[in-house]
């Protein structure tokens, strides 16, 4: 089969096409034929070693996929890696794809679409009325938060990087929109709400933008975040600062929820049947060749992406 393989640890240029002998499937796993791949910011950690879990060489990155099994198609966490023509998946991590929803619409569901969900729910408590602000808006994670938020009743108020990005946010739902770039984002967070603090921050960056969407929560507010795309760490938080308005910050990584059928295979039947109702859209930014996974991981890192990404082998 053909694949993407990494040897050593590294940029986009580290990720090689290769031929490779198939997975073999072991007790309890099937061998999908793919026909699609997601890639997710989390992928460009992987090839540099920056994840939160350690990776090993030589690996194949990637860990979602579309592929059919016996002439079904499902979408699948695959455990030999997904940039891939073939790959393996553990029977307890496929979902059936309903017929309503396209193999690049289920990809934005395993790891982007529950992201987005449990984020707002599960570590949010997300509640109608209260005012949202989504980091990062056009992006995978943050096209389908506007989406499920705004579902759900509350204000939004997203945080683009261009004016192309701005108007897909608005034309999610999207009820304000603020610069990226902003020398001053808690006061413009601020602003788009009236003057008051926030009450729920969806915070990917880190260094900064962590630190200005921290003080931009109003009282009972809560920050998770769930990833560090500019590689830069915050200011240390003291626990003490967090009393004076009441106020929480919370971390989220979806690989704690895979051993949770109610929070991984629930949720993504719940996603399906949105997108199948026509309540929910995901957005497809961009389709690849799978030897043009570098060039995907390059746009991905110069923000010059938007949606979902996809590779086809």
């Amino acid at each position: 089969m053909k694949a993407i393989q990494i040897t050593e640890f590294g940029g986009p240029d580290v990720m090689k096409l290769v031929e490779l002998p198939d997975p073999v499937a072991g007790p309890g796993e099937v061998l999908l034929d793919v026909t699609a791949i997601g890639i997710n910011y989390a992928d460009t950690h992987q090839t540099e070693n920056s994840y939160l879990s350690p990776q090993k060489l030589p690996m194949i990155p990637g860990l979602e996929v579309t592929g059919t099994f016996e002439g079904k198609r499902f979408l699948a966490s695959s455990s030999t890696g997904g940039y891939a023509e073939k790959a393996v998946a553990h029977k307890a991590m496929l979902f059936p794809i309903p017929d309503a929803v396209s193999d690049e619409q289920a990809l934005c569901m395993m790891v982007q679409g529950t992201t987005a969900w449990h984020i707002l729910k599960t570590m949010g408590h997300l509640s109608a009325g209260e005012t949202v602000v989504v980091h990062a808006a056009a992006g995978g994670v943050g096209t389908i938060a506007i989406q499920l938020a705004k579902m759900w009743g509350a204000k939004v108020i997203a945080v683009t990087s261009s004016d192309e990005k701005a108007a897909l946010a608005k034309s999610l739902g999207a009820d304000e929109v603020v610069d990226a770039h902003s020398h001053d984002l808690s006061g413009d967070l601020r602003k788009a709400n009236a003057g008051k603090g926030v009450d729920i921050v969806l915070e990917m960056v880190g260094g900064k933008t962590f630190d200005e969407s921290l003080l931009a929560l109003g009282d009972f507010g809560r920050l998770i975040t769930y990833g560090m795309a500019s590689r830069t760490a915050p200011t240390v938080v003291h626990p003490s600062s967090l009393m004076h308005g009441s106020k929480t910050i919370s971390g989220f990584w979806l690989a704690n929820c895979f051993a949770k059928r109610e929070m991984l295979g629930d949720v993504i039947a719940q996603l399906f049947t949105l997108i199948a109702d026509g309540k929910l859209k995901p957005v497809i930014g961009a389709t690849y060749p799978l030897n043009e996974a570098a060039g995907a991981h390059r746009a991905m890192l110069a923000r010059g992406t938007t949606g979902k990404i996809v590779l086809k082998p």
